[in-house]
């Protein structure tokens, strides 16, 4: 059976696993190992990543560019200069975890999280009359956060299917109620300060993002993530370092989510006091999701670029469980997107 007709059958297939030869070290891994990128670098390379071209590259591309990627000596050097190098680095990031070596479904890829989320924040943030269309938006958006931090955060820890799905269903449950309380208020109570009427439900979001976040990834706290020394050898795991990973995506979260939301409400606000709005109403909803889409297109490479893809943490701080004789002071883990 051929890897396309693999992917259809079993989504996420494994490409290239690790146990299948002992001293394999994913590439991804030590591509950001190497890479002690500055926060200028992280955005730029993002801005490559999130590409949503990337969403429909072929398992035959992958395969190859992981392949070069292995076998190339050029390669060992994420800096090389040899542009077919460049380009299969950025096929690699941008489709294969770093932790299973698994292929990221296509609709959650980072370069599908734009296209679904800019829309959807939009709606969400829209006043709608009606249960049904104020709920079925945060549902959809909820759902997908969800489902995108499960399958790109660290997944170096052993987990039962049912135990994921449940975390994913209460983080589903709890910041989809969070979400759609400020519609609910207006509805009920009909808040006339033009700026409570705003806020609120950016506020809301905040909340629900990081509700959303620390939910679905709660497990790498409880069981604890793989850390790794500078040549990607696994020292143990630990959950100070799965905290300090939930906590970094966490706070990336709610930078995105807050101000993606807010500068629409701010820009709104001054738009509805001209001269154009009042000839043009129909106009508003056009500038809002313009807005949106713009803020998004760039907060979410700034928030994915706030913390480094593989962060770092001091050895001595770690579990004293954790015994592997190491020299390193510095030890490395997967934060996850």
């Amino acid at each position: 059976m051929s890897l396309e007709q693999e992917e259809e059958t079993q989504p996420g297939r494994l490409l290239g696993r690790r146990d299948a030869v002992p001293a394999f070290i994913e590439p991804n891994v030590r591509f950001w190992i190497t890479e002690r990128q500055s926060f200028i670098r992280r955005f730029l390379q993002w801005a490559e990543l999130l590409d949503p071209t990337n969403v429909f590259i072929s398992v035959e591309s992958i395969e190859n560019s992981r392949q070069l990627l292995c076998t190339n000596e050029d390669a060992s050097s994420p800096a090389s200069a040899d542009q077919r190098i460049q380009e299969a680095w950025k096929r690699s990031l941008a489709t294969v975890h770093p932790d299973s070596s698994n292929l990221i479904p296509k609709l959650f890829r980072p370069a599908a999280f734009l296209p679904f989320m800019a829309p959807t924040v939009f709606l969400s943030m829209t006043p709608l009359k009606g249960i049904k269309s104020v709920i079925l938006p945060q549902v959809f958006l909820c759902a997908y956060m969800a489902a995108f931090n499960s399958i790109n955060g660290n997944r170096s820890y052993t987990c039962k299917p049912l135990e994921r799905s449940l975390l994913m269903a209460g983080a589903v449950a709890s910041s989809t109620f969070l979400g759609v309380i400020p519609q609910f208020v207006q509805m009920k109570y009909g808040l006339t300060g033009p700026w409570i009427k705003r806020l609120l439900p950016v506020i809301f979001l905040v909340q629900a993002s990081g509700m959303n976040v620390y939910m679905s990834r709660s497990l790498e706290s409880i069981k604890g993530i793989a850390v790794m020394d500078k040549e990607g050898n696994v020292l143990g795991h630990s959950r100070i370092a799965g905290t300090k990973a939930v906590r970094e995506t966490l706070a990336s979260r709610i930078v995105l989510f807050g101000t993606s939301a807010l500068i629409p409400e701010v820009f709104t606000y001054f738009f509805k006091r001209t001269q154009y709005f009042r000839k043009n109403p129909g106009s508003l909803w056009i500038l809002k999701l313009s807005c949106t889409v713009l803020a998004m297109g760039l907060m979410v490479p700034f928030s994915f670029s706030i913390f480094p893809q593989i962060g770092q943490i001091q050895y001595c701080s770690l579990e004293e469980k954790i015994q592997s004789p190491t020299e390193e002071t510095e030890i490395f883990y997967h934060r996850g997107v």
